[in-house]
């Protein structure tokens, strides 16, 4: 695990420089700049809007007496998705409204049930 998270705090960082050399000199400072502050406006707007959009489900589901687990996970994406938009750079920004769009966001949460389904089917415990 110590492994694989060295990896990812290695990479990405390299990532997102790379991605910010190439864009910056086919549009200059300026310009990366400011497509940067726009996506980070539009995901804030968007975190919030499908953050409501969520929160009145959970609300829903509740006052119907049921578990909001779908709800919940939802949540979870979101909130992940935005922290990652809090994040300068085009790939964690390319995550970041990834896991917070409703049809991207179904789609990680339905191969996130398949692995813990076959994690569960195979009995493997650790983390």
């Amino acid at each position: 695990m110590f492994t694989k998270l060295f990896l990812l705090f290695l990479l990405v960082p390299v990532v997102e420089i790379y991605l910010l050399l190439k864009v910056g000199s086919l549009m200059g400072a300026m310009p990366t700049v400011a497509v940067l502050l726009a996506i980070s406006l539009v995901g804030a707007w968007l975190v919030r809007h499908q953050g409501f959009i969520v929160l009145q489900r959970i609300q829903t589901e509740l006052a119907q007496g049921r578990l909001p687990a779908s709800e919940l996970m939802d949540g979870a994406l979101i909130l992940v998705g935005g922290v990652l938009l809090l994040t300068p750079g085009f790939f964690t920004d390319f995550l970041g409204i990834f896991f917070i769009f409703p049809p991207s966001r179904n789609l990680i949460k339905r191969l996130l049930g398949l692995w813990l389904q076959r994690r569960l089917s195979l009995g493997v415990c650790r983390t």
